[in-house]
């Protein structure tokens, strides 16, 4: 089993690739539905770039996007990239559990565009009517198990989780990494019982940073994000647990437009070549 241990020096190319991506949890403000909200308006950086992105219509307004916590950093990056091509545009983020998110979008909350960390909760929203069109898959992502820096418990694969004294956290079964990860773990035929089911990924991962257990399955672009506060090991079962984010605009988005072109606008090589250089995986 391999260990990959992420460290910041590891991690500046991806650092590179997604300056500014603290940005995310700034500004940041609960909506009521244990979610984060964050604008990816930057004055400092607002006129880095201009001219559309090759194939991607102009936009023009607000534009709210609610998205899998897991995608935060490099949606954040986006946002503001997507702002400069689109002078007088304002992209807002609802970030969390895409569970939760879809059940706010079927209870009538605002939102131009939906994207989720797996078919399933996309599919509750598209089954209510509230998908403008056919979802699309634009990345892909798999797990990893996130444990301190310098793997203190050794950890070296999932049979590892379940050993006594093993503190573990995991997503809650109702959210994408959750599911992934009881997958993962029934192909590795392991039973382990969690100290603490999150409802999003990064609630999951901050269980480690805090020390509050051994180790957590998330994705790996979580781990990576988290470089220098945490390792990650790489198990290969993983590979039975590969999550498909699709992404849509909304029936009843407030600015359709906006909502067609930032979804086009994800699917840009521009914008895949930053979710890529994150760690998710081509669709």
């Amino acid at each position: 089993m391999t260990i990959r241990r992420f460290t910041a020096a590891g991690a500046a190319a991806l650092v590179l690739a997604l300056a500014a991506t603290a940005c995310g949890s700034d500004g940041g403000s609960d909506t009521g539905n244990g979610t984060a909200t964050s604008t990816a308006t930057d004055s400092a950086t607002g006129s880095a770039t201009t001219g559309s992105p090759t194939g991607v219509p102009k936009a023009s307004g607000s534009i709210t996007v609610f998205a899998a916590a897991s995608l935060k950093e490099t949606f954040t990056d986006l946002g503001r990239k997507f702002e400069a091509a689109n002078p007088g545009t304002k992209v807002t983020f609802n970030f969390g559990g895409s569970s939760a998110l879809a059940a706010s979008i079927n209870s009538g909350a605002p939102a131009d565009v939906f994207a989720a960390a797996s078919p399933a909760p996309m599919k509750t929203v598209s089954d209510a009517g509230g998908a403008a069109g056919e979802p699309r898959t634009f990345v892909r992502n798999t797990l990893a198990i996130a444990v301190p820096e310098g793997n203190p418990k050794h950890l070296t694969g999932l049979a590892d989780l379940a050993a006594p004294g093993v503190k573990v956290a995991l997503c809650a079964k109702e959210v994408p990494c959750g599911a992934a990860a009881l997958t993962a773990l029934k192909a590795a035929n392991v039973t382990l019982t969690p100290v603490t089911l999150e409802q999003d990924v990064k609630g999951a991962l901050t269980k480690v940073e805090l020390g509050e257990v051994d180790a957590s399955l998330v994705y790996r672009t979580d781990v990576r994000a988290d470089a220098g506060k945490i390792d990650g090991v790489d198990f290969p079962e993983a590979a039975k647990a590969v999550n498909d984010y699709p992404i849509a605009a909304l029936a009843k988005a407030p600015n359709k437009d906006g909502a067609a072109a930032f979804v086009a606008y994800i699917q840009s090589p521009e914008a895949q070549q930053v979710l890529t250089a994150a760690g998710f995986q081509a669709p």
